[in-house]
């Protein structure tokens, strides 16, 4: 079964080529290492909430524009051993000093998801 990797976080509008530059670098990576999809996703109809809503949940400022994105791989298994690899600092784009994000890492949200609902398909 397939296992998705979620993120939130909030990037300074003015860097918005930055963080595609920076995305189309790090997604080639997990691309490689077996991810079968991965998506970025620009807020275009982000509404505020009266409780919670994207922009609080990664305390985005004015200035800044919330990102949603997603890794999709065919199983948790693929997604830890790409995550070991990224982690063990042997590839250039996954340096910090060599591919600084241009956003707040402290304020991205993520997570590792099952999906327990799927519809609709590849095709």
């Amino acid at each position: 079964m397939s296992y998705i990797d979620g993120f939130v976080i909030a990037v300074p509008t003015a860097n918005k080529q930055k963080f595609v530059d920076h995305a189309t670098s790090g997604d080639a990576f997990f691309m490689e290492l077996g991810a079968t999809r991965v998506l970025e996703c620009w807020a275009d109809d982000v509404p505020d909430g009266t409780l919670t809503d994207f922009r609080k949940a990664v305390q985005a400022k004015d200035d800044e524009t919330v990102v949603f994105s997603w890794i999709e791989w065919p199983d948790k298994a693929t997604r830890d051993a790409a995550f070991a690899k990224m982690m063990d600092g042997s590839d250039p784009r996954m340096d910090p000093e060599k591919n600084p994000m241009p956003f707040d890492g402290k304020r991205m949200i993520y997570g590792g998801f099952t999906p327990v609902v799927e519809l609709g398909g590849k095709g």
